[in-house]
């Protein structure tokens, strides 16, 4: 079940990136970003779901030092760079909408370059810093992780050492990369729904919900899983 829903995420994100390459009427700004999001979510997919069916099939359940680093660090990186790469992408929606006219000179394509290369580097950062940081701890005798892949807040547990200041650091940079753009996703569609309510064409409006609603459709999906997993207080991770 698991191997035939990744595959269908897998092949339905790389046909997607393809039709945005091969059709020139789709490189705009605006699935140039979608194409992004496709990238991050189909190499987000192969990160774990792999090694998982793997040890599943073989009865294997290990993992050398260094997949592990791996692991956290494209963990980091993907799920990072989707959190900023979302936000670009409301406000790509949000010029659309409340400012089509100025739409080729407020969202340019320098500036969509740099927001999305802003993206991945952002969550590459976050990924090599608490990567580099997990896997230098001390551990224990005890090298068993109760998890199907390598997570840096469980990784620590294990560590023979005060991990209390790094923990604190990790909570922390959690916490911003989710609210630092969700804040801005916000302030885009509460600008965009203010638009929306003054336009006097029933159409117009119809238009403007169908662009934005599968994108609010990701970002409540997205969001709320990450919210619930590591915004919670430490006590409540099991």
């Amino acid at each position: 079940m698991v191997l035939i829903i990744a595959f269908t995420s897998l092949v339905g994100n790389v046909l997607m990136i393809l039709l945005i390459y091969r059709d020139l009427r789709l490189h705009t700004p605006m699935y140039f970003l979608l194409s992004q999001l496709s990238l991050m979510d189909a190499m987000l997919v192969s990160t774990t779901v792999p090694k998982m069916a793997a040890d599943y099939l073989t009865g294997s359940r290990s993992i050398s030092p260094a997949g592990c680093g791996l692991q956290i660090f494209f963990l980091l990186t993907l799920g990072g760079g989707e959190c900023f790469l979302l936000a670009a992408m409301s406000y790509d929606r949000y010029v659309a909408v409340c400012h089509p006219l100025r739409y080729p000179t407020l969202m340019s394509w320098p500036l969509c370059l740099r927001m999305t290369s802003g993206s991945w580097f952002l969550g590459a950062a976050d990924g090599l810093m608490q990567a580099v940081t997990a896997l230098s701890f001390p551990f224990c005798s005890g090298r068993e992780i109760d998890h199907f892949f390598c997570e840096a807040p469980t990784l620590v547990r294990l560590a023979c050492a005060d991990t209390s200041v790094f923990q604190d650091v990790m909570y922390v940079c959690c916490v911003l990369m989710l609210l630092v753009p969700s804040c801005l996703i916000l302030t885009s569609y509460g600008l965009i729904l203010a638009a929306v309510l003054h336009m006097r064409s029933t159409e117009a409006r119809k238009k403007a919900f169908a662009t934005c609603s599968s994108h609010l459709a990701v970002v409540g999906l997205f969001y709320g899983a990450a919210i619930f997993i590591y915004m919670r207080p430490k006590s409540f991770v099991s």
